[in-house]
């Protein structure tokens, strides 16, 4: 109705304004429900309320699915398959984008493939390396040189990971799950585009999506970086041993990495910007990195590369990098046979079609926000596991997610994923476990007057034969001293800190107190049980 061409145009604007609170122009009503003005009608279509309000004057065709999943890793996999063994039809959409070297890789995400599973058998790979040095003061005798073959390692690991590809394809059709190795993108409300590696599309509506579509490395976007180096996608799978290695960035990928590698016998240097394991307590990240350099690897501090050149062809060939310092105008050159790339990840959403139907994300990283049961602004479309702003990036909190999501989605649950307290391990050369806050944080939350930090070093019975250092490894709590001395963080640096940390995460999200933890008994001899330290205001 065009109101100013109405006898009672003026009276009814009044009391479309008194009913809306809306005096701007168009004002949109269907059915009887006020949408709003221009925006809010595009958003409505968007989200895909405006269809529906518009079903009783149309005929609509079924949706093809209950719930379509783009990402077929950790998160992605476990809340279809409960959706399914819901009821639900299901279906998967995992497509990877090869690097710029051509790597790619199976159905399973980043930690099947070229994440935890890999990570940690190199890193088991480097710990028998160890192992070996200590087993002489044990008695055993060898006379054979011992040397580690790259390519055997990097095969039987492939291997394996090529097991685990199999059996999620198997147990997809085993769940009913309808599985697409095609690149998923939306195109209008409730639908997508598939196209797969041969460039053939085919088009699928859902009533409802799961966004599970993960991170990849991010590069340094300078001359050189795509052409010459390499990131840990490339890692795992590498035909050739990759020889001298720099290492660039101080996440925990890029210290792991250059700790296996290390470990295998290969000249490892890490070049580092600002701090290490930025988001780690970092009196521990510093003890992590102390170790590493007195057991090889060579850390370049506060310098950046601002080109990578190719000197010489071969697997491995022979690269020139050039950095430079953040601090002065100092240039450092150095050669290499590899370049690993680890300074973070970027989530995998700019290129999905989101903005076509309206989700939003965060611009500055390409995180998705989401309310506390992962549904983003559309309320259609949800979100999972590494591309969620503001979360823990970890496999086991999208796999919790996923099926936490599926059961409230489609079997009347109401539990939502706890993002508190989850306990993770940084795999290098000595282990570094940690659950809680960091110590910084906690003093940022509580103030250092509520603090009690009890703290102390020990030996490892199995370090002292072999005569290891026995001033290294290293343990923590961190106590809210307003709160029953409450431990609030947990920090642990020594071998096996991961199987530790396990355990105490448990007691932890179970209220756990240094009172609790001193009447506990041990297992002797373990490194679990050191659990008495020195306590500092």
């Amino acid at each position: 109705v065009i109101l100013t061409m109405h006898n009672d145009g003026a009276s009814i604007q009044q009391v479309l304004a008194e009913m809306t609170n809306q005096r701007t122009v168009p004002n949109v009503f269907v059915n009887g429900t006020h949408i709003g003005g221009c925006d809010a009608t595009y958003q409505a279509y968007q989200d895909g309320s405006l269809q529906k309000l518009l079903g009783d004057n149309q005929i609509t065709e079924p949706y093809e699915y209950d719930l379509i999943i783009i990402g077929g890793g950790s998160g992605g996999l476990a809340c279809s398959k409960e959706a399914a063994a819901l009821g639900k039809k299901v279906m998967v959409l995992d497509y990877v984008v090869p690097t710029p070297l051509g790597t790619s890789w199976g159905l399973g995400g980043t930690c099947v493939n070229v994440g935890c599973i890999p990570k940690k058998l190199m890193h088991q790979a480097a710990l028998l390396g160890q192992a070996l040095q200590d087993s002489r003061k044990f008695g055993w005798q060898y006379e054979e040189q011992v040397k580690h073959n790259w390519e055997v390692m990097v095969e039987a690991v492939q291997n394996y990971i090529g097991s685990l590809n199999w059996g999620y394809r198997v147990s997809l059709r085993e769940k009913s799950v309808t599985y697409l190795n095609s690149y998923g993108e939306f195109v209008e409300p409730h639908k997508i585009k598939a196209t797969n590696r041969k460039g053939q599309v085919t088009y699928h509506t859902a009533e409802t999506f799961v966004l599970a579509t993960g991170e990849r490395p991010r590069y340094l976007g300078i001359p050189g970086d795509k052409e010459f180096c390499i990131t840990s996608d490339d890692l795992f799978s590498l035909p050739y041993c990759p020889g001298k290695t720099l290492v660039v960035g101080a996440s925990y990928v890029a210290l792991e990495c250059a700790g296996f590698l290390a470990g295998l016998g290969l000249d490892v240097t890490v070049m580092v910007r600002s701090i290490l394991l930025r988001g780690f307590d970092q009196e521990m990240a510093e003890k992590v990195g102390a170790y590493m350099e007195t057991h090889g690897v060579k850390f370049i501090r506060k310098f950046v590369p601002v080109q990578v050149e190719q000197l010489e062809q071969g697997m491995p060939g022979r690269l020139k990098v050039t950095a430079k310092s953040t601090e002065g105008p100092e240039i450092l050159e150095g050669e290499y046979n590899t370049v690993l790339i680890a300074i973070g990840r970027d989530a995998c959403t700019r290129n999905i079609g989101l903005q076509t139907i309206g989700v939003k994300i965060n611009e500055k990283n390409g995180k998705v926000p989401v309310n506390d049961e992962e549904q983003t602004n559309v309320p259609y479309v949800y979100a999972i596991g590494d591309i969620l702003d503001g979360k823990l990036e970890l496999t086991p909190v999208a796999i919790q997610a996923g099926r936490l999501l599926a059961q409230r989605l489609y079997g009347g649950s109401s539990k939502k994923c706890d993002y508190i307290n989850v306990p993770t391990t940084v795999f290098t050369p000595l282990e570094y476990g940690s659950c809680g806050y960091p110590e910084e944080k906690a003093i940022e939350e509580y103030g250092k007057q509520n603090l009690e930090v009890y703290h102390t070093l020990f030996w490892p019975l199995e370090w002292t034969v072999p005569g290891r250092d026995n001033n290294t490894c290293y343990a923590k709590i961190i106590c809210n001293k307003q709160d029953n001395n409450r431990v609030i963080g947990l920090h642990i640096l020594g071998p096996n800190a991961g199987e530790v940390t396990q355990g105490f995460a448990a007691a932890i999200k179970c209220g756990l107190t240094k009172e609790l933890l001193d009447e506990t008994i041990g297992i002797h001899p373990t490194c679990a049980e050191v659990r008495k330290g020195e306590g500092t205001a």
